[in-house]
């Protein structure tokens, strides 16, 4: 089982704060949007479209980044900061 988070305003695109979901041995967070294409098509687009940081564990993710069970996955808004 992982965790996924959705941060700041993903929260309302996604209709809630997290989400618990089983993953199979060798998965990838590719394979991951395709299983929450039909849930979550929305936040799905925009990391296909780069509009959202994905993290795995607390390092940024690639598409071919694997993901396993216990693991906590972090769908973030692109965001600036500094001065």
């Amino acid at each position: 089982m992982i965790t996924i988070k959705y941060f700041a305003n993903l929260r309302e695109v996604a209709g809630k704060e997290s989400d618990e979901l089983t993953v199979s041995d060798g998965m990838k967070l590719k394979d991951l949007c395709l299983q929450l294409e039909n849930s979550q098509s929305q936040i799905v687009e925009m990391i296909r479209q780069k509009n959202v940081m994905v993290a795995i564990n607390q390092e940024m993710a690639t598409m071919d980044s694997a993901i396993k069970d216990g693991d906590e996955v972090a769908f973030l808004p692109p965001f600036s900061g500094g001065s």
